[in-house]
């Protein structure tokens, strides 16, 4: 006999504020897709060129270690396309991982930030 019913800690999750973890089904589900939007970003010349990586990716079966990859991923397509592209790719892949891993971990980095109009010419200049 279950002491917590599913649908009592459901509901004391949701009064906390906090969501409840994936079922099973949901949580493979999404793995999977969010290892196959990883695949696609690397495509088939990252793919031959990173095999490493790619095996990596195909052999993760838990969303954190997917999300550990993300770092090797990055440094990949940076090789590919550059930076600017890259980061457009983590970005989106960012958002698959909602619900998967802890909000802590899906904190949002600043952008770099240049030189704004508003700063004085001497700053400008350095």
């Amino acid at each position: 006999m279950r002491w917590i019913k599913p649908n009592l800690r459901s509901s004391l999750f949701a009064l906390l504020g906090g969501v409840a973890p994936p079922t099973d089904a949901v949580q493979s589900t999404r793995v999977v897709r969010i290892r196959q939007s990883m695949r696609d970003c690397l495509g088939d010349a990252g793919a031959i060129r990173f095999p490493q990586l790619t095996r990596k990716i195909s052999f993760a079966d838990d969303p954190l270690a997917l999300w550990y990859a993300r770092s090797d991923l990055m440094g990949a397509l940076c090789a590919l396309h550059g930076e600017a592209v890259a980061r457009a790719h983590l970005g989106h892949l960012t958002l698959l991982f909602e619900g998967l891993v802890p909000k802590s971990m899906t904190a949002r980095i600043p952008e770099p930030k240049g030189c704004a109009p508003s700063q004085p010419a001497e700053l400008a200049e350095d």
